[in-house]
């Protein structure tokens, strides 16, 4: 079985008005299943019979930017400043105070601060990761794409008692175009986005899916059986011609 995280996410599930997902394998249409996962978050899963060869697309129209996501619940905010997969934080408190003296309770000072050291202390090199690597991996290399920077400064925010999460987007402006994982966190009731990178303005993203880190948010997960990626083609365009500015404080809309 194989789920797919493709579609932009909306406030209480279901497609966007207009939108298009369809999945070809060996040129004959087969049903996706949707499924509704956390904070908008929607998946889609098929069976895919072994031995052939799957195309799916996917096209939006996105006209509005949406509401601010929901505030975090209590369970939100003890989730999220769990350690994760990708975000061993418990292995990395001491790391992050020897860091970041006098952080905890800094306010949205820390956030800043914090992410600004990510991005000036990695180089973003592409390949130099796998897809196991965790943020210890990614801080003692220096190194890595746009999960890496994002598993780093979601660690360090956690093992400085602020909750963070990972958010996969489309982010139009971005080059090379591809997936583009960011990082949201809470701060005096609200959820604030962070992108170490710098490589594209935030106030464009469009929120795909939510989680604790990649492993909650991959694009493609294979439950049963192998699949072989052959190409992948992405394009995210906006009207706005918005640039970025690190400093400001930008809130990621979740669409109803």
């Amino acid at each position: 079985m194989a789920v797919f995280s493709l579609a932009a996410a909306r406030l209480g599930g279901g497609p966007h008005p207009g939108e298009r997902l369809r999945l070809r394998v060996d040129g004959e249409p087969l049903p996706l299943e949707p499924a509704e996962d956390l904070h908008g978050t929607r998946l889609h899963l098929a069976r895919v019979p072994g031995g052939t060869q799957c195309t799916v697309s996917y096209e939006l129209v996105l006209d509005g930017a949406g509401g601010p996501p929901p505030a975090a619940a209590s369970v939100d905010v003890v989730r999220y400043t769990r350690p994760s997969r990708f975000c061993p934080s418990d292995e990395m408190t001491g790391t992050a105070d020897a860091l970041f003296p006098g952080a905890r309770g800094g306010g949205y000072a820390t956030l800043q601060r914090v992410r600004d050291w990510v991005h000036e202390n990695l180089d973003y090199v592409a390949g130099s990761s796998t897809a196991t690597d965790t943020a210890v991996h990614t801080y003692l290399t220096r190194q890595g794409v746009c999960r890496d920077y994002a598993h780093l400064l979601i660690t360090l925010l956690r093992s400085l008692g602020v909750p963070a999460r990972l958010v996969s987007v489309y982010a139009p402006g971005l080059s090379p175009m591809d997936f583009h994982a960011v990082v949201e966190a809470w701060h005096d009731g609200g959820w604030y986005i962070l992108d170490a990178t710098g490589l594209a303005p935030r106030s464009e993203f469009v929120r795909i899916a939510t989680g604790a880190d990649a492993s909650e948010t991959a694009f493609l997960t294979t439950l049963q059986g192998r699949i072989t990626l052959g190409e992948m083609r992405i394009a995210a365009e906006s009207t706005a011609g918005t640039s970025e500015d690190p400093g400001a404080r930008v809130v990621l809309p979740l669409p109803g």
